[in-house]
């Protein structure tokens, strides 16, 4: 059965989606720890990052540094916190956050009801920096 991102990247589930390549896609995170929270998902479904090719992980880590760099700019954070805990979906995923302290990356602070209205801006926000050159 695809995981759940499969089913985002082949259209299947609806996500704010900030960006697309053919290796990978980021989107913004359903439960995010700040607004700005974004998924950089490779398309090829991999439980853990460890399996991952060493192609697809560089191309990974490049794709989370372009989206971290326009998360910088969209919102100004203290920085831009990464994470790949792999806990939650069986399919790889970086998380990126817009944090101020250690703090803003726990996971017990997740918003289960974010605001449409926050989200679809902080989505419009980060694909605006990436068109700039993030």
């Amino acid at each position: 059965m695809p995981s759940v991102f499969s089913r985002i990247i082949a259209g299947e589930l609806p996500a704010r989606m900030v960006h697309e390549d053919d290796r990978a896609v980021a989107f913004l995170s359903i439960a995010p720890l700040q607004i700005g929270h974004t998924l950089v998902v490779p398309r090829q479904e991999i439980d853990h990052w460890l399996d991952l090719p060493p192609d697809l992980l560089d191309a990974l880590m490049r794709t989370s540094q372009t989206v971290g760099h326009a998360i910088q700019q969209a919102f100004s954070p203290g920085k831009v916190g990464m994470m790949l805990a792999g806990l939650e979906v069986p399919h790889v995923h970086v998380h990126l956050v817009p944090i101020a302290t250690v703090r803003d990356m726990d996971f017990a602070n997740a918003d289960p009801d974010p605001d449409p209205a926050a989200m679809d801006d902080a989505a419009a926000r980060i694909r605006a920096a990436l068109a700039g050159g993030g």
